[in-house]
């Protein structure tokens, strides 16, 4: 059980925040599978990418990490070993899903599985196309699985909803392929994995929504990789900024690309003033200092191409939402019942009990000011969901939540 209490004062300070957990898994897992030795800084030391860390070495890979400085002996293209244990991701569902792509095509058995949480969550969604790719493997819709030694060839594989970590794994899978490898999104979503390939030397062609990918003979890996800090975790101090009256929060370093850029444009929208200086671009990825000056918010309607910009992000979207004058409709809500707890009818039963008026109706989210008060929630093991409980306590009247070490999974020092 931990309390948190009520922020009185405005927030007047500069913040960091930590790496970010998308990039930094993917930094290790090409880095991996180069031919050389990279340097990744600014790594984050979450959980979840300690489980990728894990994984890796158990498959043959040399990683040394000293704090947020890792070291990564590449080990080649197809040169991963035959784990002799389990591979255990944890709670990290982008672990998982992106190293089955990743091994599938490395000729070698590996069993997969993860904590009680992640072996709800759907795995068909990856097993289906890389299957269609030629890869054998054993399990069905949810953990464990086991991948056998297989040989694959590239598809044309159209995307059912817009998903990075499906998109990823499919591509990580399409580097050991015979032939192109083509994905058809229905909107764009994160393209995290596209930017680093090509940091890697990878050809990669997008036209509208295509995306193709030709398998290459060997990845030409940078020698350093420096991690940006991740737009996930500064969404918080963004609602808080925003939200407590007199701040002015200025966010170093924060990662800007455009597929994760939603809690921006949405805050906006609401009337927040946020503005983005010193860009700059590392690694191809894109940078700037983000400038948070508290703001009158109003309610607006979020939907379509929005939603794959910031599903992360909806949790802490709907604690600011709770401040603003008027009704905010979120629509296309369906991925949130996938996540680390049914995480949309979670929103609705705890914050519920802290005072915010908000339903969900399918898969639309709907919230409304309403007399916020002090109450006890439950996290659900989830660490966003922990977080923005977290961030409507400071605002209101506190809260006390009855698990925070779930944060450790992508923020180790938020609390």
């Amino acid at each position: 059980m931990r309390t948190i209490e009520p922020l009185k004062e405005p927030l007047r300070k500069e913040i960091t925040v930590p790496g970010d957990k998308s990039i930094s898994h993917r930094a290790i897992m090409l880095s991996s599978i180069s031919d050389k030795t990279v340097e990744i800084r600014n790594f984050l030391t979450g959980e979840d990418c300690l489980s990728t860390i894990a994984c890796l070495k158990a498959a043959g890979v040399k990683i040394e990490q000293t704090g947020s400085r890792v070291l990564v002996k590449g080990c080649g293209l197809n040169g991963l070993c035959e784990p002799e244990k389990i591979l255990d991701a944890g709670n990290s569902g982008t672990t998982v899903r992106l190293l089955t792509g990743l091994m599938a095509g490395q000729g070698i058995k590996a069993t997969f599985t993860g904590d009680e949480s992640l072996r709800r969550r759907p795995m068909d969604r990856i097993i289906n196309p890389l299957r269609e790719m030629g890869a054998k493997i054993i399990g069905e819709k949810v953990l464990p699985i086991t991948l056998l030694p297989s040989k694959l060839r590239g598809i044309r594989y159209e995307l059912p909803v817009a998903s990075a970590q499906v998109k990823s794994a499919i591509l990580l899978a399409g580097l050991n392929a015979a032939g192109m490898t083509t994905i058809i999104e229905p909107v764009p979503c994160r393209d995290h994995t596209e930017k680093m390939l090509r940091g890697f030397g990878v050809s990669i062609e997008k036209i509208g929504n295509e995306i193709t990918l030709k398998p290459p003979r060997r990845l030409e890996a940078p020698d350093a990789i420096e991690i940006p800090g991740d737009i996930s975790s500064a969404a918080y101090w963004l609602v808080l900024a925003t939200c407590l009256d007199g701040s002015d929060v200025l966010i170093k370093n924060v990662g800007v690309n455009e597929t994760r850029t939603g809690i921006i444009d949405v805050i906006r929208q609401m009337g927040g003033r946020i503005e983005l200086i010193n860009e700059r671009t590392s690694g191809g990825e894109p940078l700037a200092d983000l400038k948070v000056i508290s703001s009158k918010l109003h309610g607006v309607e979020i939907g379509g191409e929005m939603i794959p910009r910031l599903i992360d992000e909806v949790p802490i979207i709907a604690v600011a939402a709770a401040f603003a004058e008027g009704a905010t409709t979120i629509n296309g809500l369906s991925e949130l019942r996938h996540k680390e707890s049914d995480r949309l009818a979670a929103i609705v039963e705890e914050y519920v009990k802290i005072g915010i008026d908000c339903a969900a109706h399918g898969d639309t989210l709907t919230i409304r000011q309403n007399k916020m008060r002090r109450s006890q929630c439950k996290t659900r093991g989830d660490h966003r969901l922990a977080m923005s409980l977290a961030i409507a306590g400071m605002l209101a009247e506190g809260v006390t939540l009855d698990d925070t070490d779930c944060i450790n999974i992508s923020y180790p020092n938020f609390i």
